[in-house]
């Protein structure tokens, strides 16, 4: 979505697009095998365990012989966006910029196709290294009507999987996501208002306002992903592609 042939800086584009400045000159390093080796066991944990933090995540990793500490593991939660799901003071603030919604499902009858669509993001190991994988799901229905990988976190594959959702089977009375900074960004919320799609987020932390994609997930990961060593690509020449 960045355009540097454009007469409109830079830095003013990734405003725009509520993005970090310095996601576009950054060049990812790849990261180390043991680390790698890591992630997908925190990830296997967090599906068993979504409650625990970085101090009971090292517990049970150095039980299973991993020798590593709480900072390193916060360290790779974070660049695997897993938190420990429990409530908490609404004590964060959102992204400069960044409106946050309403929860518009609580108590809500959805009785139909399209009338609720939901979306989240999720990490997939692979074999040399990992993926970030959106999907955008029809809470009656549970299918999955657009989806996206990227190598990065930033919003353009979630638009691009919410765009293609939309122009394939029209638009919902509502769309539900979590408080994440991709969902938030105007490069994202502008398609739904755009649209005149209501707009419900998730309490932060709060798992179960979204359990329809926190479902798919389990699915995935525990049918398809963790049964397969994915080989991955070493040549990221896009950042984002169609499953």
């Amino acid at each position: 979505m960045i355009d540097r042939s454009h007469a409109l800086p830079l830095a003013r584009q990734a405003r725009e697009l509520g993005i970090s400045r310095g996601s576009i000159y950054y060049l990812p390093r790849p990261v180390p095998p043991a680390d790698l080796a890591i992630m997908r066991r925190i990830d296997e944990l967090h599906l068993e365990f979504p409650f625990a933090g970085s101090r009971m995540l090292r517990d049970l990793l150095r039980q299973e012989g991993f020798k590593i500490g709480r900072q390193h593991v916060g360290t790779l939660m974070k660049t695997m966006a897993i938190e420990a799901i429990y409530r908490r003071p609404s004590t964060s603030k959102p992204a400069l910029g960044h409106k946050i919604y309403p929860y518009l499902l609580r108590k809500l009858a959805i009785v139909r196709p399209n009338q609720v669509l939901a979306t989240d993001i999720s990490y997939i190991p692979m074999a040399r290294g990992f993926v970030y994988l959106v999907a955008i799901v029809d809470w009656f229905s549970r299918n999955v009507l657009a989806w996206r990988v990227s190598i990065t976190m930033e919003a353009d594959f979630c638009v691009e999987a919410l765009e293609e959702a939309l122009a394939r089977f029209g638009k919902p009375e509502i769309f539900n996501t979590d408080q994440g900074s991709q969902f938030t960004s105007m490069a994202f919320t502008s398609v739904l208002l755009r649209e005149k799609i209501a707009i419900s987020m998730d309490g932060r932390g709060a798992w179960r306002d979204n359990v329809v994609v926190e479902r798919l997930w389990r699915s995935v990961k525990y049918e398809e992903v963790y049964l397969r060593a994915y080989g991955g690509s070493a040549k990221p020449a896009r950042r984002s592609v169609v499953i």
